[in-house]
């Protein structure tokens, strides 16, 4: 049913519309005084009846073939045009009889014009007498007034509707046309009684909760048919929730981003039971949903007086019962009923931020002082919302790993661009972005990407380990440190992801590209097209001797105008002569240190040819040639291998061989 509105001063606004009329003042169209046809015919052939005509059809109820039945009697007091026009502009959503268009409407427009019949009776003004009372078709009585020659009908207002015509006989009656409409009591209780919203609106110490209801968005919903039953915390329940909240929550202004709007609109649809008007003897104890889906209220008897329980440990106590409304009713409380998710978030609210925690746990001082030194905004980032997941080393952690690195002895050493780059990538490859991972969610081997971008692996035999990228993984010595935005795991090793790796400990290859006088080295691995780049970056170990720049270009002086660079190793079968060269230079499964050579031992590589070694001050290498190679710098470790920088370019004979050498 279309609302009616609560309108202050209607029953003076009916008495002003209907004043100026007067049982000697006619409309403009005459009315058809005939005993010849039925009421119904009398009011279709008069203008000033025409709304009375259009509202009988509309109410759809059968009275318009009940007043043509020319077997049954009946007594109608006829509101004329005007005084539906008067009824229409104090109502709401009803600009016209045609906006009583649901069932629900024409039930209410059925009863009113019911209200205006008197059935087995056609009574003449003559037959009425003054306070008389009738009983009409909707069941409601009326009551006459008769002043002299002036007749008037008293509804259940406290305005007359004046008979401006009298006496109008028809085949199955009689009509006496009024210039109000009549309205019974179970309408008014329509007209009067406001809905559940209106009851908080019209309720000042429910403002706050008039407020919250604005702000949920809620209006709507209230308003609707319902039933509903609705606790209502006063202002005093909003003001002690907001206490508890803390500084941060003042008013429900505070409540502005998306998820702190929707707190606050479930916890207003955890006051509402839907679909029910529970009025306190109907209360019982047990559990009662709510609209808020799958939260429950408790009714709980204390002591003959019911209270209400929540998900937390203190009980509402109903302050005010049975405010009926036109779409249910309403109880006040004392206490905003909080449902768990409420709880979750006042506990949020007392928690520290992953960055908090970190400040206040001594044992991580250094992170915090990593976090800071990387200047790249990680410490505003983890005091963000998150929410996120830490592992978080410890100092000693730190320390080792200060320790195996050359050139650092604290964090604040990492003081270029690209050192605090460094830092970024090593402590973002413990940060795992939109996720808190208790301890109790991992599984073993489980795979999870990081900040950084790279995976760790879960380890669960034996406790909770992380693995990295390196052989050693770090192990959980404190799980489940809970912060505001996410999850805090303590561990015992800084991790390393791959990327950090090879820039602390590069390959071979690598360690190449990152020496000057290597460069032909790395041009000629590239130029001679058979993988040797992929195979010298892979796990290895090999022992790589790299001619100098110079040992290269003394290398093409002796081949000739021919090869003026390694870019004129170009066919086919220079390039394998080139990979013959290169692999003659290569040891595969072994990272042999200077210290480990002997005098003339003999080493084979790759290429398949003897190298031998000769160990007296210094290192030397002998190929097929009558030149040995000097070692210049020895022992350069890298992550695959190891790498001695030699003066020459070693050739076995098979190369000597195809160079006519």
């Amino acid at each position: 049913m279309k609302n009616f509105r609560k309108f202050k001063g209607f029953l003076t606004l009916l008495c002003l519309s209907f004043a100026i009329s007067s049982c000697d003042k006619n409309d403009d169209t005459p009315i058809a005084k005939t005993n010849e046809v039925s009421i119904t015919a009398t009011a279709q052939a008069t203008e000033s009846l025409s709304s009375l005509v259009t509202a009988l059809i509309k109410a759809d109820a059968g009275l318009v073939e009940a007043l043509s039945d020319e077997s049954a009697t009946y007594t109608v007091f006829a509101p004329t045009n005007d005084a539906f026009v008067s009824l229409l502009a104090s109502l709401d959503n009803y600009a016209s009889l045609e906006d009583f268009d649901t069932v629900e409407d024409k039930a209410v427009l059925a009863q009113i014009l019911k209200y205006h019949v008197v059935k087995d009776i056609a009574a003449k003004s003559t037959d009425l007498s003054n306070e008389q009372t009738i009983t009409t078709l909707q069941g409601e009585s009326l009551t006459i007034s008769i002043d002299g020659t002036s007749v008037a009908i008293k509804d259940q207002t406290s305005n007359l509707a004046n008979v401006i015509l009298a006496d109008v006989g028809a085949t199955n009656g009689v009509v006496h046309v009024i210039n109000k409409v009549l309205l019974p009591q179970e309408i008014l209780d329509a007209i009067n009684t406001p809905n559940l919203v209106t009851i908080v609106i019209d309720t000042e110490p429910l403002s706050i909760l008039e407020a919250a209801v604005i702000k949920a968005n809620l209006v709507d919903t209230l308003s609707a048919d319902g039933p509903f039953t609705v606790f209502a915390p006063t202002n005093d329940a909003f003001i002690a929730l907001l206490d508890i909240l803390g500084e941060q929550y003042n008013s429900l202004d505070d409540f502005d981003t998306t998820e702190e709007i929707d707190l606050l609109r479930n916890i207003l649809l955890y006051h509402v039971i839907p679909n029910a008007t529970v009025s306190v003897s109907d209360l019982a104890s047990g559990n009662i949903d709510t609209a808020y889906t799958d939260n429950a209220i408790t009714i709980i008897d204390n002591q003959g007086t019911f209270v209400l329980g929540d998900a937390s440990a203190t009980n509402a106590n109903i302050t005010g019962t049975d405010i009926m409304a036109s779409n249910g009713i309403a109880h006040t409380i004392d206490k905003v009923l909080l449902p768990q998710a409420a709880i979750d978030f006042v506990a949020t609210l007392n928690m520290k931020t992953i960055v908090e925690l970190a400040v206040a746990t001594d044992d991580l001082s250094v992170l915090v002082n990593t976090l800071q030194q990387a200047d790249a905004g990680l410490v505003e980032t983890l005091s963000g919302d998150g929410p996120f997941t830490v592992f978080a080393p410890t100092n000693a952690a730190f320390t080792s790993l200060l320790e195996s690195l050359d050139n650092y002895n604290s964090v604040s050493d990492f003081d270029t661009t690209e050192e605090k780059a460094l830092l970024v990538k090593i402590l973002t490859y413990h940060v795992i972005a939109n996720t808190t991972a208790l301890s109790t969610n991992l599984s073993d081997q489980q795979e999870i990407t990081t900040l950084q971008s790279e995976k760790i692996t879960i380890g669960l035999t034996g406790g909770v380990y992380i693995h990295d990228a390196t052989e050693t993984p770090a192990q959980v010595t404190t799980a489940d440190v809970t912060a505001s935005n996410g999850v805090v795991h303590i561990i015992d090793k800084v991790l390393l992801p791959q990327e950090v790796l090879d820039i602390l400990n590069p390959n071979i290859v690598a360690t190449a590209q990152s020496v000057p006088d290597l460069s032909l080295l790395v041009d000629a691995l590239i130029q001679a097209d058979a993988n040797l780049v992929e195979t010298l970056s892979g796990d290895g170990p090999f022992t790589v001797f790299a001619p100098t720049n110079q040992a290269f270009a003394d290398l093409l002086d002796i081949l000739g105008n021919s090869y003026n660079s390694l870019t004129d190793f170009d066919t086919p079968e220079e390039k394998q002569i080139l990979t013959k060269i290169l692999t003659y230079h290569v040891v595969s499964g072994a990272a042999v240190a200077s210290t480990d050579l002997t005098d003339h031992q003999e080493i084979i590589p790759l290429q398949g040819e003897s190298i031998f070694a000769l160990v007296t001050n210094n290192v030397s290498l002998r190929d097929k040639t009558t030149t040995d190679a000097n070692v210049t710098t020895a022992d350069v470790s890298t992550s695959n291998g190891i790498v001695h920088i030699i003066d020459k370019v070693l050739l076995p004979q098979e190369v000597l061989d195809l160079l006519g050498h």
